[in-house]
């Protein structure tokens, strides 16, 4: 449990962040609702969207791989893959499309919840089976 309480507390820092920098463009430009036809607004507002989109899921998915795995490297590196693809995506959320960072991101974000979720079903299928 102690990898997923960590990836979980990097994950909300990330997230407080992502949140911070959306209410201070909108304080800076009095948009209280919605992104005011400003696109910086509206790509940071994406960028907090998906993160929370894809966060959950992830964070799921590590707990029970955790608890059937254990702490093991496999479990560590996809864990620290999942939050270096939330940070990379983020930041390419706020340059030109397309873009490495963006790209990048997702791919880590993406290939650390399929490995999850296949580490999830393998040891669930090994618990059905005599």
């Amino acid at each position: 449990m102690t990898v997923s309480m960590i990836t979980a507390g990097l994950l909300g820092l990330i997230l407080i962040a992502l949140s911070l920098r959306i209410s201070l463009i909108r304080r800076a430009s009095h948009v209280s609702l919605g992104d005011g036809n400003n696109p910086i607004l509206a790509a940071r507002i994406r960028a907090q969207a998906n993160f929370t989109e894809y966060v959950p899921t992830g964070l799921i998915l590590l707990f029970i791989a955790e608890q059937t795995a254990g702490a093991h490297w496999l479990v560590i590196t996809i864990a620290a893959a999942l939050v270096l693809g939330r940070i990379l995506h983020a930041i390419g959320m706020g340059l030109p499309a397309p873009n490495g960072p963006r790209i990048l991101g997702i791919v880590l974000t993406w290939a650390s919840i399929l490995l999850l979720a296949l580490i999830c079903l393998v040891h669930g299928i090994e618990r059905l089976l005599p």
